[in-house]
């Protein structure tokens, strides 16, 4: 989804058996299991976008464009047919994928200040995530929400939707929120670099317990996430997003995500292959004991959710209720995130021609899929298929398309560079 670099093993011999430090310098070995699950999450990325349309609690089309609730900006295309379900997998990726894939953006942070310096990395930064998030927001999301547009009846001209587009009190700038975020924790991971410079070495100290005791990592991802969403989500609803100009993001997750940021900038600081992450790692061992673990943590914050619900349908809910409600996302989010990081640490050892493809073009598709999605929703509308036919065939669209399309456009140098 974003520009990962590949992924360095930096180890010495004898390192296994001393105490490691980190080596910033070392030959890259390529170690496929991180750029595999980028590209698995930024397909999942397209299949959330690509089902809302069929959500069986999907609200109804917006009647107005630039009259609130804009809920166009969450669901732009509403069908009439509904998948029965696939509620449960968008509300399973909601609560997690996100924040994994900040963690996985901050994995090759630190090695990456440490050989580039402060100020090449930030100007690399800025061109690899600034200018495609310029042209995501300014170019594709305005096409992305056309067909929005179209379906409230309003003058279907160009200039009609500009001037509409322009009166909006923010611009909505679609997934290309994760873009500009992610920049803006790059910047502070460089100002992190050049006045705290041992920060990289303590964080990657810390987290090498991970790879004998995987569980205490996973405690202390879950309470110091804890600490850093649970005020936020009683300050405002989880709903709520801020947004100034094109630059919007959820507003309880801002700190959720900062963290996640930090863990992968700490398990990656001292080499990915050392600590929680290493393939001998018991977090890879025991891949089969997380995947039931994540499963039961998202039950019981679904259950806590609907519990929650059928309370407030009777009155005002507790502290009590809350807290549980926002604990139980953090729970289920860290579980479901150490889950994938298991089975991929575990199984995505030998590359793979197909996942080699995928990960190379993951950063395109995430850029370039949402009009795709969108335009193919919008093309369905009146075919006389399920919702859940709909959404296979605007998931099989979107990803081949976006494919396609990034794989051209890379073939121009400059592009390549970036994407």
């Amino acid at each position: 989804m974003t520009a990962i670099e590949p992924a360095p093993i930096m180890s010495t011999p004898g390192a296994r058996n001393a105490k490691p430090e980190p080596q910033y310098n070392a030959a890259p070995q390529y170690y496929p299991a991180p750029g595999y699950l980028r590209a698995f999450l930024t397909l999942l990325v397209v299949a959330h976008h690509a089902f809302l349309a069929y959500h069986p609690y999907a609200p109804p089309p917006s009647a107005k464009f630039s009259t609130p609730p804009l809920l166009w900006a969450a669901f732009p295309i509403v069908d009439s047919q509904r998948w029965q379900g696939i509620d449960l997998l968008i509300g399973f990726n909601d609560i997690f994928f996100m924040s994994l894939m900040f963690f996985l953006s901050g994995l090759f942070v630190w090695p990456s200040l440490a050989r580039k310096g402060a100020g090449k990395f930030v100007r690399d930064r800025f061109w690899r995530l600034g200018l495609p998030f310029v042209l995501a927001a300014g170019v594709l999301a305005p096409l992305a929400y056309y067909p929005a547009y179209r379906l409230t009846g309003a003058d279907p001209g160009l200039a009609a939707f500009w001037k509409a587009w322009w009166s909006l009190s923010f611009w909505p700038a679609g997934p290309a929120w994760f873009i500009w975020v992610l920049l803006a924790f790059g910047c502070l991971a460089t100002a992190l670099y050049k006045f705290a410079p041992e920060f990289g070495n303590a964080a990657g100290r810390l987290t090498m317990v991970g790879k004998r005791y995987p569980i205490v990592s996973f405690l202390l991802l879950v309470a110091v996430s804890a600490i850093a969403y649970l005020p936020l989500a009683f300050a405002v609803s989880p709903l709520d997003w801020f947004s100034f100009g094109p630059f919007s993001v959820q507003t309880s997750r801002i700190l959720h995500y900062a963290v996640y940021f930090l863990a992968g900038i700490g398990v990656g600081a001292c080499g990915t292959d050392l600590g929680l992450l290493a393939p001998d790692g018991k977090l890879a061992r025991r891949w089969f004991l997380w995947i039931p673990a994540a499963l039961a943590a998202f039950v019981l914050a679904i259950g806590v959710f609907i519990a929650m619900l059928s309370k407030m349908a009777r009155g005002p809910v507790g502290y009590g209720w809350m807290t549980l409600a926002n604990f139980t996302f953090v729970l289920s989010c860290a579980a479901s995130s150490f889950a994938l990081l298991a089975v991929f640490t575990r199984f995505a050892r030998a590359r793979r021609r197909v996942f080699d493809v995928l990960a190379e073009n993951a950063y395109g598709i995430y850029l370039v899929h949402y009009p795709l999605v969108t335009w193919l929703q919008f093309a369905l509308l009146g075919a006389a298929l399920s919702g859940a036919a709909k959404g296979s065939i605007v998931l099989l669209g979107a990803v081949t398309l976006s494919l396609v399309v990034t794989a051209a456009i890379r073939r121009e140098p400059v592009v390549g560079r970036i994407i």
